[in-house]
């Protein structure tokens, strides 16, 4: 795959330019580069990768840390989420997918690029189909979830990605952007 795909896979789940993005387990950053053709160059991604040495590819180009996804990483309000070929290497998929939905803002998207198989390998651990991911996505919380695109893999048959929706969070005020309320504006009781 070339830059021009990866593009292909992702741009059809963001909705507009700009925003707060995160690349949970972005490696060398050939998702991350695509997700920043997409938003355009006022949008500030995260890169968040455990190989130090993998970051340093797009180091300077985006804020990257040095971080497992697995654990707490202190994201929050943000637009969306890109999961590129990263969640197949976790066994225990719900408390990560817990997480993910609580950095995003209500509305913010949570893009998943995957094989589409239930049945791994030593490279590719633990893959999801899609139809999978609308039951894994519907249990964290998700909305909307819908299939982007498909393409052939010559690993494991075929990749899709998908994006799903946070809807508004328990106990947070309610409103487009997900942001608390300024004067009624958002509540409908300004003069």
């Amino acid at each position: 795959m070339n830059h021009a795909d990866h593009v292909a896979l992702i741009e059809d789940g963001v909705e507009g330019r700009g925003g707060r993005w995160a690349d949970l387990g972005s490696g060398e950053g050939a998702f991350t580069l695509a997700l920043a053709d997409v938003l355009g160059p006022e949008a500030h991604i995260v890169a968040v990768d455990k190989d130090s040495h993998a970051l340093r590819a797009i180091a300077g180009r985006f804020e990257t840390r040095v971080a497992d996804f697995t654990r707490p990483l202190d994201l929050k309000d943000l637009d969306g989420v890109l999961m590129a070929n990263s969640l197949h290497y976790v066994r225990d998929k719900e408390p990560v997918l817990t997480a993910v939905h609580a950095m995003l803002r209500e509305g913010g998207r949570l893009i998943v690029v995957e094989y589409g198989t239930d049945r791994g390998n030593a490279w590719v651990p633990y893959p999801f189909s899609y139809q999978r991911w609308e039951t894994m996505a519907a249990r964290a919380g998700f909305t909307g979830t819908r299939l982007l695109r498909t393409v052939p893999s010559r690993w494991l048959g075929s990749m899709y990605s998908a994006v799903s929706e946070a809807p508004p969070h328990p106990g947070r005020p309610s409103g487009p952007s997900g942001h608390l309320p300024m004067n009624g504006e958002e509540l409908g009781t300004s003069p």
